[in-house]
């Protein structure tokens, strides 16, 4: 179901004057993805808190839901075609009212560890770059269809997924800003066999396929508790990442795989001096494969005692200072001859 509807998504993005590239096709199917799968989540804790009683208040008021601007059905459960918005009144409702209405959730967040921020910066960082409201249309009929109640549901989808962010890696000049691949993360992740209770950290994120495959591993390694599931959703995954396509592209991925509030940084790692870590700002675990032949500017070498230009170096030399005394690293080091 999810693979062929992304097919269908691809071929509708493809006659779209706004989109030229694989990165722009992931980029906004992303987004659209995003606010269903947002939609679908917000059902599941309205039937959650209705089977023990309690009152559900949705993050998305009204006129911005899903069901509402992007897919209002009738009684036949079919899409209302006379309230469904389209063509110039649709790509006016995302652009004017849509994306600055889900931009200000940033600043009106609780903290940074709530959904609610990530949904802000998500939509502080893209655009709408589907210029033809009948194509947007044409999407989110598509997205629509899918859904993601089950845990097999969200499975297929998660994984379908992560293929096309390898598809847009392959299509980019640096394929590695976006995507590792997977087996080779499994394999890293089941030699170094993180516990809960570690805090496991990647300061190159890109698509987050470290941190996902590292919560995949842990949630199967042992029974939860209710503590051990707000451990792993809330102290245990920490990233950042440089480049804005790839953090968005990453949060949403920790998101789709069972995340709601990754604890990604929008920042350029290497700004960071190595003098000023602490051992409160240390992990257990690093986990990561850093750009390599990236050059980096003379200021920001300034912050390692062997300053280089290049930039696997440098991140080598922030990933042992900021490992705690005894634990382990999954880094994967590329070697030329």
């Amino acid at each position: 179901m999810f693979e062929q509807t992304f097919k269908n998504v691809d071929d509708i993005l493809h006659k779209d004057a706004g989109c030229g590239s694989e990165l722009d096709y992931v980029e906004q199917t992303s987004w659209i993805l995003f606010l269903k799968y947002l939609d679908d989540l917000e059902k599941d804790k309205a039937t959650a808190a209705e089977l023990t009683g309690k009152d559900y208040t949705p993050i998305i008021e009204k006129k911005f839901q899903w069901t509402t601007w992007a897919a209002p059905k009738g009684k036949d459960g079919k899409i209302d075609h006379h309230k469904a918005l389209t063509g110039d009144d649709l790509a006016d409702f995302v652009n004017i009212k849509l994306f600055p209405y889900l931009k200000k959730f940033k600043t009106e967040a609780e903290s940074p560890d709530t959904i609610e921020y990530k949904i802000g910066e998500i939509f502080s960082e893209l655009k709408n770059r589907v210029q033809s409201g009948y194509n947007l249309r044409e999407v989110i009929n598509r997205i629509d269809e899918l859904r993601f109640r089950t845990h097999a549901e969200k499975h297929e989808m998660s994984h379908l997924y992560e293929s096309k962010i390898q598809n847009m890696g392959n299509a980019g000049r640096n394929g590695g800003e976006y995507y590792t691949p997977r087996p080779l993360i499994t394999t890293i992740v089941k030699v170094v066999a993180p516990q809960i209770g570690n805090k496991i950290y990647d300061g190159a994120a890109g698509s987050a396929g470290f941190l996902c495959e590292a919560f995949a591993y842990l949630q199967n390694s042992k029974k939860l508790t209710t503590t051990d599931v707000t451990t792993l959703q809330k102290k245990t995954f920490y990233g950042k990442e440089k480049k804005s396509l790839a953090y968005i592209i990453g949060t949403m991925n920790m998101i789709f795989h069972g995340i709601e509030a990754p604890n990604i940084i929008h920042t350029n790692t290497l700004a960071e001096n190595l003098a000023d870590i602490q051992e409160k700002d240390r992990y257990n675990i690093v986990l990561a494969n850093p750009p390599f032949g990236g050059k980096e500017r003379a200021e920001v070498q300034q912050n390692f005692p062997i300053k280089t230009g290049e930039t696997a170096s440098l991140f080598m030399q922030h990933f042992i200072k900021i490992l705690k005394s005894w634990g382990k690293a999954g880094v994967v080091i590329k070697i030329h001859f």
